[in-house]
């Protein structure tokens, strides 16, 4: 690899590096959720998308097995809950009965973006490999970031936290929408079971009728 042979990065410190992104990202995808829930998914999602963009670019500028470090672990904080953070989403939005289909639109987007992206990465190594002076691996994470930085300007202008806030609904719509999501989460009390005196007045009634 460009990116390896350039750096001076053996397998282990690669595959370190690759583990440290799971590990910021562990710890903080609660906390992330938690931003989302105070804050409001427009913000939050935006948030992560613009930082990871950010944070994609700024890898382009990595010289030394320490910023390599450094750079996968906060690429790894700055994602941390997104995938929690949209189902989450997905909720605020979608009853039920819909629901289960958006979510699997969202997470087909996983393979998908594997196999758009490995090809598309590949050509850009070799493309643009010492175009400008730049390294193919160095246009590779700044092309490949901007869309994520532009993706984060788009959901502050476009997303809303809550059907109530879309301008794009009418007000009939809205009502619809919230109606039903309400209904699903209003707790539903259980039936409560006939006590012995009731079921021997029924009994009484239905001797009595039948005579």
């Amino acid at each position: 690899m460009q990116f390896t042979g350039d750096l001076g990065l053996s397998n282990a410190a690669y595959g370190l590096g690759a583990g440290i992104f799971f590990f910021g990202y562990f710890v903080f995808e609660v906390p992330s959720n938690l931003l989302l829930k105070k804050f409001g998914a427009r913000a939050t999602i935006a948030r992560i998308t613009m930082l990871w963009g950010l944070l994609s670019c700024l890898m382009m500028f990595v010289r030394s097995e320490t910023a390599f470090y450094v750079l996968r672990f906060l690429l790894g904080v700055a994602e941390a809950g997104l995938v929690p953070g949209v189902v989450l989403y997905l909720t605020f939005w979608f009853p039920s009965d819909r629901r289960a289909r958006m979510v699997a639109v969202f997470m087909a987007a996983i393979p998908v973006a594997g196999i758009v992206g490995a090809p598309l990465s590949d050509f850009l190594m070799s493309a643009l490999h010492e175009a400008h002076g730049l390294r193919g691996w160095q246009w590779m994470f700044l092309i490949e970031g901007i869309p994520s930085i532009l993706a984060g300007f788009w959901a502050l202008a476009v997303l809303r936290n809550t059907p109530a806030e879309a301008a794009w609904l009418t007000t009939e719509e809205k009502r619809v929408i919230l109606a039903r999501l309400t209904r699903e989460r209003t707790p539903r009390l259980p039936r409560k079971a006939p006590s012995i005196v009731s079921r021997r007045r029924c009994a009484r009634a239905a001797s009595g009728s039948s005579r």
